[in-house]
């Protein structure tokens, strides 16, 4: 299968991310997938004349395209014309390309909270028109209508994260190379639901102090982030603390609240990522699937029978009181 891969407005780490795929690594694992990378910006060899020959020829179907990704968002300023983002040697705008390229290949895919919603790139007043390659935020139709859908039947497909997770790229173009992703594989956003049917909740390290409220008060501390730190990993969708970063890690084990990533428009969550906003001391955003009545019994009698330890440590930043040792009973 071949593959095209584009960067628009963003800051390229999606790429980065990519490249920390390992055993075996990005470039190996497509390889070993049957699919072949006709250009990427950051890892390619080929420039100027040699690349608008390549994109010329997948333009007038002389050369087939499976697979376009596209990384970071579609600026459409100024005006509509989407100028503010050219691609270097071609005279035209990113925004043209993809509206050109889109309805030629077999699948079309976002990659990246920037190119899926728009993101960080569209946050604030947003001067240069930032979208998603099919979602505005959370509403569809952007770069390419809403009714947009490749031969298969597939809208663009949405893996979203800032940055993405590598698998989450690599096990979707598999995926796509096996002809085993569906509609029914896509969540409501489009994104796929081999990751996205999980929350980041899921295996977190300190699920332990969650069960009991026990939560940190200040960042570095070994507490649950979510009452009074911002971290909505109940709420958010991923399997980051499943299948972890580089085999080790995530932003909650690393000590940092979930901010929801994956999510549109989390770049604007119209509070610091490291606070949680509360109405009458209860966290406005609760976990996914549970009502506030529940969830206030849930944290009153779970706070009530905080084990010393727990509630310890939760405030310090090292285990200060070691789990009780229970000897065997003769």
């Amino acid at each position: 299968m071949n593959l095209l891969w584009l960067q628009a407005a963003g800051c390229g780490g999606c790429t980065m991310s990519l490249l920390c795929a390992e055993d075996p690594n990005a470039l190996d694992l497509l390889a070993g997938a049957g699919i072949k990378i006709l250009w990427h910006p950051t890892l390619s060899e080929a420039t100027g004349a040699e690349v608008t020959a390549l994109l010329a020829g997948i333009e007038a179907g002389e050369l087939p395209l499976d697979i376009l990704c596209v990384e970071g968002s579609i600026a459409r300023g100024p005006m509509g014309t989407g100028r503010f983002n050219m691609l270097g040697g071609t005279g035209r705008s990113l925004l043209d390309w993809v509206a050109s390229l889109a309805p030629r290949a077999r699948h079309v895919v976002a990659v990246g909270t920037c190119a899926t919603f728009g993101g960080v790139t569209a946050a604030g007043s947003n001067p240069s028109d930032a979208v998603g390659l099919q979602y505005d935020g959370a509403l569809a139709g952007a770069a390419l209508p809403s009714t947009f859908r490749d031969p298969s039947g597939l809208p663009v497909i949405n893996i979203s994260g800032c940055p993405v997770h590598p698998d989450w790229v690599t096990e979707t173009l598999m995926l796509l190379a096996s002809g085993a992703l569906g509609p029914a594989d896509l969540d409501d956003y489009a994104r796929p639901r081999f990751y996205a049917d999980h929350l980041v909740h899921h295996a977190c390290s300190k699920n332990e102090f969650y069960e009991y409220k026990a939560s940190a008060e200040t960042l570095g501390q070994m507490g649950c982030m979510m009452e009074n730190l911002g971290c909505v990993g109940t709420q958010a969708v991923g399997d980051c603390n499943i299948r972890t970063w580089n085999g080790a890690g995530s932003c909650t084990r690393a000590g940092y609240p979930c901010i929801n990533c994956t999510a549109p428009e989390f770049e604007e969550p119209h509070h610091a990522f490291t606070e949680t906003p509360k109405i009458a001391g209860i966290p406005v955003g609760l976990p996914t699937d549970m009502p506030k009545a529940w969830f206030m019994a849930l944290a009153s009698l779970s706070k009530a029978a905080t084990p010393k330890r727990i509630a310890e440590n939760a405030v310090s930043d090292r285990v200060e009181v070691p789990p009780t040792i229970r000897k065997p009973r003769k």
